[in-house]
C-alpha cells in the first residue's frame, strides 16, 4: 500500500458531546479532558496506520485557541503527518459546533508522537 493511501485510510474522527461533568469552573471543556481525548484519537490513528503496538512518547505544542462550552459537539480529527523509522507524528484538531445551529470552528490543535514497540516494549519499525 502506498504511504499516502495508508495515511488517508488511517485518518480517524471521533465526535463527542460536551457534558457538564467534563467542564471546568468556567463551564468550558477542561484542558486535561481535551488532551485525554486528543491522545486517544491520535493513538487510534497511529495504530490504524502502523497496525503495531504504539505508545505515546510526547505531545508537542497544544494550542487552545477557542474555549469549548458545555452543551456543544466536538469533532476530533487525527491524521498522520510524519513517519520516521520507529516513530510517527499525528496531528489532532478539535472542531466545536453548536448543537442547535449551523457553523463550526477549529478550537484546539496539537501533535502527538508515537513509537511502535514489540511485546517487550522495545522500539520496532513503524512499517
Amino acid at each position: 500500500m502506498q504511504l499516502e493511501q495508508r495515511i488517508q485510510e488511517s485518518e480517524t474522527r471521533i465526535f463527542k458531546a460536551v457534558f457538564p461533568n467534563t467542564t471546568n469552573h468556567y463551564d468550558t471543556l477542561f484542558g486535561g479532558m481535551a488532551m485525554h481525548l486528543m491522545d486517544e484519537v491520535a493513538f487510534i490513528a497511529a495504530t490504524r496506520f502502523s497496525r503495531k503496538r504504539c505508545v505515546t512518547v510526547s505531545s508537542d505544542r497544544i494550542d487552545f485557541n477557542k474555549p469549548i462550552p458545555a452543551g456543544t459537539i466536538v469533532e476530533l480529527i487525527a491524521k498522520v503527518v510524519h513517519v520516521g523509522n520507529t516513530s510517527l507524528k499525528v496531528l489532532v484538531e478539535i472542531f466545536v459546533e453548536e448543537m442547535y445551529s449551523e457553523g463550526r470552528e477549529k478550537a484546539i490543535t496539537g501533535t502527538f508522537t508515537f513509537v511502535a514497540v514489540d511485546e517487550h516494549k522495545n522500539p520496532i519499525k513503524v512499517l
